[in-house]
């Protein structure tokens, strides 16, 4: 059965792209019909801010805002389809709800709002899971992850005003503990024939031209057939017998 770990298929594509088209409607309905939806976001500690935790990371505050969340949010998303696709939707579902109501229980009285939270929960899983599998494939997502987004880490910290860096620091840990608790299944690497169990040599047609010691063989078939009067002939000339050509 061919596996379909890890290719590019519609199933792959459409998550992100949807996500990435959400987010840029919900801000073309705010600017089209003059709408703030900011009071959707989470509001640390109060009842009515529990809304945002569903959602919060539909609502962006400016174009700015919602251009720098767009590409980590594709790029991502896909990674996390790519190569989690069997527990990709509770990722998204869990990290998402999970992330909300963590910044609703730390974050400061103000209205939390975009798609970082869930970023930094994507960032987070594919990172430290790759890591904690130890597979080849997926530690190297994790390197690719750190290379392209590294520099994310300083910002769950409160380093500039005006960033809920609690939102940041809530889908970091979520996304964390969801490495470490939620069991995924390993991408599953093509075998050739040589390496199957049973496999032997003679019934590949490449490798019946080499022996056991690894010499080549010009005409296998012939070296089997146990043929004891096949001989080799060699002719040659002396060096005064060569003539010129030109």
């Amino acid at each position: 059965m061919k596996d379909k770990t890890s290719q590019i298929t519609e199933g792959v594509l459409i998550p992100p792209l949807f996500a990435v088209l959400s987010i840029w409607l919900i801000y073309w309905i705010e600017v089209r019909f003059g709408l703030n939806f900011n009071d959707l976001g989470v509001n640390p500690r109060t009842f009515g801010g529990l809304k945002g935790v569903l959602f919060s990371p539909f609502v962006h505050s400016s174009i700015e805002h919602l251009y720098n969340n767009t590409i980590p949010l594709a790029v991502l998303t896909l990674f996390l389809f790519l190569f989690y696709r069997k527990v990709a939707f509770k990722i998204l579902l869990i990290g998402v709800l999970g992330s909300g109501f963590l910044t609703w229980c730390i974050g400061r009285p103000s209205f939390h709002i975009g798609a970082s939270g869930l970023i930094y929960v994507l960032a987070s899983f594919i990172f430290f899971k790759g890591i904690f599998t130890r597979h080849y494939r997926l530690v190297a997502l994790s390197l690719i992850v750190v290379f392209i987004y590294g520099s994310m880490i300083w910002y769950i910290f409160p380093v500039k005003d005006g960033i809920s860096w609690e939102g940041h620091l809530s889908g970091f840990i979520v996304g964390l503990v969801l490495a470490i608790f939620l069991k995924v299944e390993m991408p599953v690497d093509k075998k050739y024939e040589w390496e199957k169990e049973g496999f032997e040599a003679d019934d590949d047609p490449f490798l019946k031209h080499f022996d056991e010691h690894g010499n080549f063989i010009e005409n296998p078939d012939m070296s089997n057939s146990g043929d004891e009067d096949f001989q080799v002939n060699y002719h040659f000339r002396s060096n005064k017998d060569k003539g010129t050509s030109s």
